[in-house]
């Protein structure tokens, strides 16, 4: 039976499209000289920041324009210069982006409900998660735990540990007690990773890379053609199932067996 759902958070239970990182990131390489695309950014979405930046930069196309720029490869120094200029953009605006996806309330209040527990997991900071958590309560979003890679020694998605953080401060009885939600590849792979149910969210999510307004001034074939690749992508990365909204989330519990 499941006990506990681990959410995401950017991108899965608040923040739609997961736009607060994307803006910040570009705007970081930005300044440093070498621009990026929205795709190149979303690319390592999930994961800790300082991880992101590193992998980006490790990327053929940024790499070589990074060379191309400052005469070398990019180096450790070059993450913290990215990571510095990151860091205050994304601050600038975090409050901004802690609104709560739709169906997300009415979801966590029915299974609560039912008698789960909500935990989470992030690739922001505790720092940023200081800004986020309060204004996600204030919106009606409070998940009964919440941890950051800053707790488990920096070791963010893919590795486990922030979801083992989760299943032992929920009392969660074994991994196949718990699901994991999120709207990345790297949330994916954390979970698969932990052992437990693991599933990706469709729409809003980073994966999509969509506004509210974009996606719902796509055509259908379109909307259709995207949400199939988005959920491919998910499938690929080892996830047991893929929801469109986390409204259909209560369903998947019952068959899961609540």
């Amino acid at each position: 039976m499941i006990e506990a759902v681990i959410l995401d958070w950017a991108g899965t239970a608040v923040d739609y499209g997961c736009f607060a990182p994307v803006q910040a990131f570009m705007d970081a390489f930005s300044h440093c000289g070498v621009p990026v695309t929205v795709e190149e950014t979303r690319g390592p979405m999930g994961m800790l920041k300082r991880d992101h930046i590193r992998a980006m930069l490790q990327t053929e196309r940024i790499a070589a324009a990074w060379q191309t720029a400052y005469g070398r490869a990019a180096s450790e120094a070059d993450v913290d210069a990215v990571y510095r200029q990151f860091e205050p953009k994304l601050f600038s605006i975090l409050q901004n982006h802690a609104k709560p996806k739709p169906g997300v309330l009415e979801a966590v209040a029915t299974l609560r409900g039912m008698g789960l527990k909500i935990g989470s997991t992030t690739g922001y900071t505790d720092a940023m998660m200081q800004v986020v958590v309060p204004r996600a309560a204030e919106q009606g979003y409070s998940p009964d735990f919440w941890t950051s890679p800053d707790r488990v020694g920096g070791q963010g998605r893919p590795f486990p540990y922030m979801v083992f953080e989760n299943l032992k401060a929920l009392g969660v009885r074994t991994v196949k007690n718990a699901l994991k939600i999120g709207d990345t590849v790297s949330d994916i792979k954390e979970g698969v990773n932990a052992g437990v149910w693991t599933a990706g969210v469709i729409e809003g999510s980073s994966q999509l890379g969509l506004s509210q307004e974009e996606y719902a001034a796509l055509p259908n074939a379109e909307r259709e053609a995207r949400c199939h690749h988005a959920g491919q992508a998910f499938f690929d990365a080892g996830a047991h199932f893929v929801l469109q909204t986390l409204s259909e989330l209560p369903q998947l519990i019952q068959t899961l067996g609540a």
